[in-house]
């Protein structure tokens, strides 16, 4: 098992236990997106040393992590999908992004290495709307001259439950494919043309691993962590990419962070030739009016912290940091809008 893979697995185990409640530290609890669980692990068992504060997160999906703040039986939620404004103000919400990254598309097929395949988004939407059945294809083998490709049945992976990574995926789809806009469309889940479902980022990349001829979406970190072979993908401006930093932060560095309504950003498809096409920022979800402000304080002083120290753990799993003028403005957005149920700001 590589080093990589055991810290990844480490930190996991680390962030799923909980502590006994102490008179000095109130652990958090936290549910929702599996697209940032790889960070938040790492994150919380550092913190958890540094601070004895734990953290019990639930990597399930940004569906069930929406169900689960809007119940209040979470100290906070985590989505891959931004909630608009109008739906923030109804359900007594607000959100802040944590960190950034970007999605692959990971292949099963022998003889193949990382990054020797080229696709572009009509090719991926046509592959997931069930036209592209073969991977010898001929649309395929035009972007891809001097690759052998096999004679292979492609066997489509998609999300089985409601999940904020194929919320980005989607929406890219739709950017790139007016057929998909029209017919699958954008959401969290939608109604697949075709193909076999898998819960969570882990349930995809299973899947991949398993099923010859396969391909699936899954954030980049997991591919890393299960040493999968994923392809190139086609920029907005036409440039072939592989995923690297470098790609995610040319795409990042698009979004325009001070004018967007509670920080409702969407990065897929950025213009600019390095920038990587299916990127995304993951955000938490908490209520504006608290009735454990204690609780909430210490999920804030979580994220406080890993904005200040977690940035390197964050750019090893190769994720993009929040820069730090976005960073202020969530700290003032924390202070203005997260309150006890008195009215007084619980981010002081």
């Amino acid at each position: 098992m590589s080093a990589f893979k055991s810290s990844i697995i480490a930190s996991a185990i680390a962030c799923s236990m909980t502590v006994a409640a102490s008179a000095f530290a109130t652990d958090i609890t936290g549910a929702g997106a599996t697209f940032p669980y790889p960070i938040y692990s790492k994150w919380a068992e550092a913190y958890k040393a540094k601070s004895g504060v734990g953290l019990n997160y639930q990597s399930i999906g940004s569906g069930g992590g929406i169900k689960q703040i809007n119940a209040k039986t979470v100290d906070f939620g985590a989505s891959d999908m931004p909630l608009t404004p109008d739906v923030l103000e109804k359900d007594g919400l607000m959100q802040f992004p944590a960190v950034m990254g970007g999605e692959v598309l990971a292949v099963n097929l022998p003889g193949i290495k990382k990054g020797e395949i080229k696709l572009t988004g009509k090719l991926i939407a046509d592959i997931y709307l069930g036209k592209i059945k073969n991977w010898n294809d001929p649309a395929i083998e035009a972007v891809n001259k001097g690759i052998k490709l096999p004679n292979t049945r492609i066997t489509v992976v998609h999300r089985s439950d409601g999940s904020g990574t194929t919320f980005i995926f989607t929406n890219y789809l739709s950017k790139v494919s007016p057929e998909w806009k029209v017919k699958p469309g954008v959401g969290t889940a939608v109604d697949w043309p075709i193909g076999v479902g898998g819960k969570g980022n882990e349930g995809v990349a299973s899947y991949v691993e398993r099923i010859k001829g396969s391909i699936g979406y899954v954030e980049y970190a997991y591919a890393l962590q299960n040493n999968m072979v994923y392809t190139q993908l086609q920029s907005h401006d036409g440039s072939f990419l592989s995923p690297s930093s470098e790609t995610f932060q040319a795409a990042a560095a698009g979004a325009d962070w001070p004018h967007a309504p509670g920080f409702y950003q969407i990065l897929t498809d950025e213009p600019g030739k390095n920038s990587w096409p299916i990127t995304g920022a993951t955000f938490i979800l908490m209520h504006t009016v608290q009735e454990k402000p204690a609780n909430a304080k210490e999920v804030l002083k979580f994220y406080s912290w890993a904005y200040d120290n977690g940035g390197k753990m964050a750019e090893e799993l190769i994720y993009v940091p929040m820069p730090a003028s976005v960073v202020k403005l969530i700290r003032q957005a924390w202070h203005d809008k997260i309150k006890d149920t008195a009215g007084h700001s619980v981010w002081n």
